[in-house]
């Protein structure tokens, strides 16, 4: 699911393409809402409420009885309905693996990529500083 939710709805729409999709329909059709979100003074003190964000969110029922729920931050609905959607066909004996070989598999190695990239950038701006002792008595 966090591999779904990192992704761009067009990779997922692209990688879902090629399958014959099964009949499906929307149990909660998408929708924008926000979420509450919370911090800790130092990491692991006292909670607080550091603000709100918004959340798109959809469930999906496939004809055979599977059902998939899809959350991603953002005012994105489709993009919560094909995360819904590749829920419920993770879960189907006839899609499960091909889904996680065709949409998943691929599109985890992409966001590896990213965030090697990422780091890569990140780690070329270090700049290391050490202090000089004086030879002054």
């Amino acid at each position: 699911m966090a591999v779904l939710a990192h992704a761009e709805a067009g990779e997922i729409a692209a990688r879902l393409r090629d399958f014959v999709l099964p009949a499906h329909q929307d149990l909660r059709a998408p929708e924008n809402g926000l979420v509450m979100l919370r911090g800790r003074v130092g990491g692991d003190g006292a909670p607080f409420n550091l603000g709100e964000a918004t959340v798109s969110r959809a469930a999906v029922r496939l004809a055979s009885g599977e059902v998939g729920f899809g959350y991603t931050l953002g005012r994105d609905g489709e993009k919560a309905r094909l995360i819904a959607l590749c829920d419920a066909l993770g879960q189907s004996r006839d899609f499960g693996l091909a889904v996680e070989r065709d949409v998943i598999a691929p599109l985890r190695e992409q966001l590896m990529i990213r965030r090697k990239q990422a780091a890569a950038e990140t780690a070329a701006t270090k700049v290391d500083f050490y202090t000089m002792v004086r030879g002054e008595g």
